[in-house]
């Protein structure tokens, strides 16, 4: 069993970067895929970017490309999101996610077996 914890949100101005961290327990991290979902006010869990196990693979939803980069530190149990050219409507609660999935279901969040409890990322106009 894994448990995750987020770190590093917080506010920013439009434009600025953040940088997202989770860590997570147990020995198996390098066995998950990892992925990254933002939640916003109202609106349905989405899809933000996913990493591969061994970190050689990265997938990107269409609104973030090229504005944020993931990756991961097996050594260290820590995936990271390098948030980039932040916008308002990147405003969300950010959740970081553990799965032994078929990476053609990475964006689908029933597919995750672990959740981090989220960490808020406010970008001001």
């Amino acid at each position: 069993q894994a448990q995750l914890v987020e770190s590093g949100g917080g506010l920013v101005q439009g434009g600025g970067s953040l940088r997202l961290s989770c860590a997570a327990s147990g020995r198996t991290f390098s066995s998950y895929a990892m992925g990254w979902f933002r939640q916003a006010p109202g609106k349905e869990r989405e899809f933000v970017a996913a990493i591969s196990r061994s970190g050689g693979m990265t997938y990107y939803a269409d609104s973030v490309k090229g504005r944020f980069t993931i990756s991961r530190d097996n050594a260290k149990n820590t995936v990271y999101l390098q948030m980039n050219s932040l916008k308002p409507e990147d405003t969300a609660v950010y959740y970081c996610a553990a799965g032994a999935m078929a990476w053609d279901n990475l964006r689908t969040p029933t597919e995750y077996d672990y959740w981090g409890q989220g960490t808020q990322v406010t970008v001001s106009s």
